[in-house]
């Protein structure tokens, strides 16, 4: 198998996983209805990115080049964005919990069950948006990255 080959496998599975975690996760986040399975398909969008960029490491140093030298951009990108989604996702926990003038975690505690249960669920929405989104990047970084390896 040659090194475009490699590079264009890398960055369509990368697509692939993530549009269908971004995807799922969107629908989730617009039903406004958690579900365990969103969690674990991002984290394999994030772990497949992590991977392609490997690869395009692993081509770079072996001396690859591609059609166009924005595929190392497209390659290494989803990492970046990764990182800015869950510093996001942090902030946006902080955030629902400011809006509603609540201090920390532990004050969220002190209100009647089904407040608690509006925030967590506020909390949980907003961080899903965040990444699907995310992951929705990611996937069309990985399509430009697949079309031009």
């Amino acid at each position: 198998m040659d090194e475009q080959a490699v590079a264009a496998i890398a960055a369509w599975a990368v697509l692939v996983v993530n549009a269908i975690a971004g995807g799922y996760a969107g629908w989730r986040w617009w039903q406004v209805r958690p579900s365990d399975a969103v969690w674990p398909l991002l984290r394999a969008g994030q772990a497949v990115a992590g991977l392609q960029a490997l690869v395009a490491g692993a081509l770079f140093a072996v001396g690859y080049q591609p059609a166009d030298g924005l595929y190392w951009l497209y390659a290494l990108l989803p990492i970046a964005i990764g990182f800015v989604a869950e510093q996001l996702r942090i902030i946006s926990a902080e955030q629902v919990l400011e809006n509603r003038g609540l201090q920390d975690a532990q004050a969220v505690g002190a209100l009647p069950e089904s407040e608690q249960r509006s925030v967590v669920l506020a909390i949980v929405r907003r961080e899903v948006g965040v990444v699907a989104l995310a992951a929705g990047v990611v996937a069309f970084l990985a399509l430009r990255a697949a079309l031009i390896a």
